[in-house]
């Protein structure tokens, strides 16, 4: 007896179709322009503000903001014992609301000095 006389010969494949494509394209953008046109108050807005007009024009800065402010997140780490891999911990790092910001402040560090400065910025990669 052979597995291919037990099992389904054909397979069939099911999707949901829209029939009217322009009604169903115009209920979601007004949907989505319901959502975003949705006022609301953001209290780190000032601090990300702040982060972002902090100019970067001193060697020195930029020099303290790349050693500062990691390429990578420190937190993402495999655990292993005895050479194998039991779990991985995931970056960590997107979960910090000010994340895309200060890793801005550090391209605009490191741009500063390769730019402007002339200097080799491989050490901060």
């Amino acid at each position: 007896m052979k597995v291919f006389d037990n099992t389904t010969k054909r397979i069939f494949l099911a999707s949901w179709v829209s029939i009217n494509q322009a009604e169903t394209s115009d209920h979601k953008g007004t949907q989505l322009n319901r959502s975003i046109s949705k006022p609301h108050w953001d209290i780190l807005q000032p601090l990300r503000q702040r982060v972002e007009n902090i100019q970067v024009r001193d060697r020195q800065l930029a020099h303290r903001l790349c050693k500062l402010i990691p390429s990578q997140c420190p937190f993402e780490r495999d655990v292993k014992v005895f050479g194998k891999t039991l779990f991985h911990i995931p970056p960590m790092c997107k979960l910090n609301p000010l994340y895309d910001e200060v890793v801005g402040l550090r391209f605009r560090a490191l741009c500063y000095l390769a730019d402007e400065c002339g200097e080799d910025v491989t050490q901060y990669c």
